[in-house]
């Protein structure tokens, strides 16, 4: 991972338009955009790297049964504060290996993990076993910054999910400002993943949108 103390932004961390929602109409966007990604039925969702629990809460609000991970003990605390009374838990411990035992979700959703992680196919294998059949994965990354860009361009993340998944579908989000709270140039973009199936030989990605 990279070396950012996560412990000491806990209490700051919610004020990116992105990370706390608080903006309605950027809370809206995203909300939006998950209950087009995650699915349709009320299910378990395993929320890797879930930071304060925004997305959860969401997914929360949504139907869904939500067991979020952070490797940051203050992350958690906020993250249970804020999904207090609801049905919830949120463990300490590494997204690349979240401490979950043999439960199985029907979705694992990840935003900005994987391209910090030190060995993103090897985690995207092991997400996909904690999946049921049919399960999906979302995963929301990017390439960040233009004199030293850091993430994971989507190319090279369709070609990690290729051997282990079935379906892929691409959603380019950079375009839309009222997920960030501003205008974006770098690259942000969203990928749903369903679990491989047998039969299936190899994934198919399909862009949607820019």
């Amino acid at each position: 991972m990279t070396n950012v103390d996560w412990d000491a932004e806990a209490a700051s961390f919610d004020e990116e338009p992105d990370h706390g929602l608080r903006d309605p109409d950027v809370r809206r966007a995203w909300a939006g955009r998950l209950r087009d990604w995650l699915p349709a039925r009320a299910g378990d969702v395993l929320d890797l790297g879930c930071g304060t629990g925004s997305l959860s809460l969401l997914a929360s609000e949504q139907g869904h049964r939500v067991t979020g991970v952070d490797l940051s003990a203050a992350m958690v605390t906020l993250a249970r504060e804020k999904l207090a009374g609801r049905d919830a838990v949120f463990l300490v411990g590494d997204a690349a290996a979240p401490p979950v035992g043999e439960q199985r979700f029907d979705a694992v959703l990840v935003r900005h993990v994987l391209w910090a992680l030190p060995d993103p196919g090897r985690a995207l294998r092991h997400w996909c076993g904690l999946l049921r059949p049919r399960g999906r994965l979302v995963l929301i990354e990017g390439v960040w910054g233009s004199a030293a860009p850091v993430g994971i361009p989507a190319e090279r993340l369709t070609g990690l999910l290729a051997p282990i998944a079935g379906p892929v579908r691409l959603e380019r989000l950079s375009s839309d400002p009222s997920l960030w709270g501003k205008e974006v140039t770098d690259e942000r973009y969203a990928v749903i993943a369903q679990v491989r199936t047998s039969g299936q030989e190899r994934g198919e990605v399909a862009a949607a949108g820019e």
